[in-house]
């Protein structure tokens, strides 16, 4: 077999090393444009995990690295002076330049071919080779030339960097953040060998051009930058290679080969420098391509399709992890305006790969100052160990605790009335510990229901069956309960999902406009004045009723498409009178409910809001407008955001993952200033008490975890050896036998982590 590699980066070279140190017989050569010592950047940084997997692979090249890398155990948050160091993270960092000489190195003993100082772009003089390697980085010249076969898309992010080297030594990586009049900006720093450390300055675009930083003028951005970061450096220089501000290009591929061509490295996939090297990505790949390749020797499409199948998932996940980090640097200016801890905090979980467990676990005199300072602005007891069983005021009404039950249709009632399915369904979790509890969506009107099994609260029975069950649950238990009320909208008349057959309801539907869910769904009628006279007095009458029913807080369901939520959002609402066009206007009906029901609902009680912060969709509600509304409801009287995406359109494309939604929270609460609750694939009280000790929000709304475990809450107080005051008498027996099991699976599940934690590769 013949390999041509092209790009002498180290995702072609470390492929080369494996593949023919297998297969012997192969003929690869590399081919690089540059001269051998040419090298751009600084330093590059490996994991323990990462280093692991080299000494499994090469033991040869794992030594030659290990015996020139830099090793750190620490990472430092610094802030305008202040600083926190968490140690347990094995990093090491290595000169390019030297890794490159090494990897060079080992090719030289495999017998691999160097060519450099080569045009690489033409294709022709490959034409013999049955294996194209495309590893010549972001801007791949052969990439570009397929770039409709691999289906090429690059995203420009938005935040400025530049990369910059120093002579100040480092004993940990360390972020830099300075303060300045023009906004945030960060200093991403790691030493890479004695007296060389690494330097990549990082900003938004509008603190850049308030700064009138120049993309290539290397000498101003030195001057300026040098005087920022003037106490860190602490008189030592900085030092440019082509250190030229640019933009990060977030590159994904399709297909990751074509004909006899196949992607690596940059080239294929980026992943921000801020959750580690794309050198580290680009090496990971080169094990995985070569494994195929000797796996399918014969068969260049099997070992394509091998490659493929084993890692797209791995570099899928890498890329997410990597924007959900980038979005927390985009971010910077609003970050920076929690408490340091809290801030730092921040810093060490953006990316949500890491949890305040995992934090505890490496280093817990960190994790214990983030507490503390969280028991401290929060005015908590001192003793409390979990951010989640802190208590939480809105009005009049206080939350024994910050784990709300998200809403979820029961599709049981009959005519809107509720019954003893409800009745078990909302009593057995609040004698279960919840802090707040909010009711499925409940209809102002028969035909402001979803389905025909959906609840309502728009006549006197349905009131006194809701009052049996607030009643049992006031006497009964600490736990607090709220009601969401709702109108259906144009996704009224709905099957019951698990209904094969559909009895569907007859009645006519109500929009902002006159679109239709779904292609099989009726077309709503547009809302004339009249009809929003009629809504408006159904969301009266159902607020007068959720009091007199005896519920603590009375929700407004704005989201997921639903009638008042139709009006929010541009895909939905495309009317031209007065309550179309602008933000202002869509705002105009939604807000009018909202005021008239703030105005029945007594004043020491509290309201929140939900709605939907993205529809998932071109051209849907922009962030902007989320900010406006979600600003709009809080000066009408909204003591709190229920923040949801989506649902909005049949046609949505959901970015779904662990805790998924929690970044929309956080943009509305750290924006409009106001607390905010999320949801969104949250399973555990560690993923809770990261969300919370964040800053991200206020109150964690769980749904389907609690359909099939009433006990969460239980389960995690005695989990987290947390002394509850709620247990009822009848039931607190049972806390010996709980606690113990708990306490005993906790210290198995830390050992478990501490076992699978990466060997230390510190020399």
């Amino acid at each position: 077999m013949k390999i041509a590699v092209i790009g002498g980066g180290p995702g072609g070279l470390y492929f080369s090393i494996l593949t023919k140190k297998a297969m012997p017989h192969c003929q690869i050569d590399v081919y690089e444009r540059n001269k051998p010592d040419d090298s751009f950047g600084f330093g590059v940084v490996f994991s323990d995990e990462t280093l692991g997997e080299f000494l499994k692979r090469d033991m040869q090249s794992y030594e030659l690295i290990r015996s020139e890398f830099a090793y750190w155990d620490d990472i430092i948050v610094a802030r305008d002076g202040q600083n926190v160091s968490i140690s347990g993270n094995g990093f090491c960092g290595c000169s390019r330049k030297t890794l490159l000489k090494l990897l060079h190195q080992r090719c030289g003993e495999e017998g691999v071919n160097l060519h450099f100082e080569q045009t690489i772009d033409d294709l022709s003089q490959y034409k013999d080779a049955d294996m194209i390697l495309a590893s010549d980085g972001i801007g791949s010249g052969i990439r570009t030339q397929y770039e409709k076969e691999f289906g090429t898309k690059i995203v420009l992010k938005k935040n400025r960097f530049v990369w910059l080297g120093s002579t100040k030594p480092l004993d940990a990586f360390t972020y830099f953040f300075r303060t300045t009049p023009h906004g945030t900006i960060v200093a991403h720093t790691y030493q890479y060998e004695a007296g060389m450390s690494t330097w990549i300055f990082e900003c938004s675009d509008e603190t850049w051009q308030k700064f009138k930083f120049e993309v290539t003028n290397e000498e101003d951005t030195i001057t300026k930058i040098s005087a920022i970061f003037e106490e860190e450096l602490d008189g030592h220089p900085l030092i440019s290679n082509k250190s030229h501000w640019r933009q990060f290009p977030h590159v994904t591929n399709q297909n990751w080969h074509h004909e006899n061509i196949v992607l690596l490295g940059d080239a294929k996939a980026t992943a921000h420098y801020s959750i580690g090297s794309g050198t580290k990505l680009a090496m990971d790949c080169a094990i995985g391509l070569s494994d195929a390749v000797i796996a399918n020797p014969n068969d260049i499409q099997a070992a394509f399709k091998q490659y493929d199948a084993t890692r797209r998932n791995t570099v899928e996940m890498i890329q997410h992890a990597a924007l959900v980090s980038l979005d927390w640097f985009e971010n910077m200016d609003r970050n920076s305006q929690h408490p340091f801890y809290q801030f730092a905090f921040g810093c060490m979980t953006r990316s949500k790969k890491v949890t305040y467990e995992n934090l505890r676990l490496r280093d817990p005199s960190f994790t214990n100052k983030v507490l503390e300072e969280f028991n401290s602005n929060n005015n908590v007891d001192s003793k409390n160990q979990s951010a989640a069983f802190s208590k939480f005021k809105l009005r009049d009404l206080e939350l024994q605790n910050r784990i709300v039950m998200a809403p979820m249709g029961q599709y049981s009632a009959q005519n809107g009335l509720i019954n003893d399915w409800h009745f078990q369904h909302y009593v057995s979790r609040a004698v279960a510990g919840l802090g707040l509890i909010i009711t499925e969506m409940t209809a102002v009107s028969e035909t402001g229901r979803i389905t025909l099994g959906c609840a309502g609260l728009y006549n006197e029975n349905q009131t006194i069956e809701w009052k049996k069950i607030t009643d049992f649950i006031h006497i009964n238990t600490a736990t607090k309960i709220g009601i969401q009320l709702g109108h259906s909208g144009r996704k009224g008349g709905s099957k019951i999902p698990w209904e094969e057959t559909f009895n569907g309801a007859s009645w006519e539907l109500l929009s902002a406009s006159a679109i239709p869910f779904s292609q099989n769904s009726a077309v709503p009628k547009e809302m004339t004045l009249t009809d929003m006279d009629l809504v408006t007095s159904q969301f009266v009458q159902a607020t007068k009723n959720a009091n007199e029913a005896g519920f603590d807080l009375v929700e407004l369901q704005a989201h997921h498409g639903f009638l008042l939520a139709s009006f929010l959002s541009p895909l939905t609402n495309i009317r031209n009178d007065e309550f179309g066009g602008s933000v202002e206007n869509r705002l105009k009906f939604p807000l009018r409910v909202f005021n008239e029901m703030r105005a029945v609902f007594p004043k020491e009680k509290p309201m929140s809001v939900r709605i939907s912060a993205s529809d998932w969709a071109e051209n849907g509600i922009a962030e902007t407008d989320v900010f406006k509304i979600a600003t709009a409801f809080k000066n009408a009287g909204a003591d709190i955001i229920n923040v949801s995406t989506g649902n909005t359109v049949e046609h949505q494309k959901p970015q779904t993952g662990r805790m998924w939604q929690t970044p929309f929270a956080d943009a509305v609460r750290n924006t409009v200033h106001i607390p905010t609750i999320t949801a969104g694939y949250i399973q555990d009280i560690d993923q809770i008490n990261t969300i919370i000790l964040n800053g991200r929000a206020d109150l964690v709304a769980l749904g389907r975890p609690l359909l099939l475990d009433a006990n969460f809450v239980r389960n995690a107080q005695a989990y987290e050896a947390f002394e509850a005051q709620d247990i009822p008498n009848q039931y607190k027996m049972g806390v010996s036998h709980l606690y113990p099991l708990k306490t005993n699976e906790r210290k198995q599940l830390e050992g478990m982590k501490k076992a699978l934690k990466p060997k230390s590769n510190k020399k």
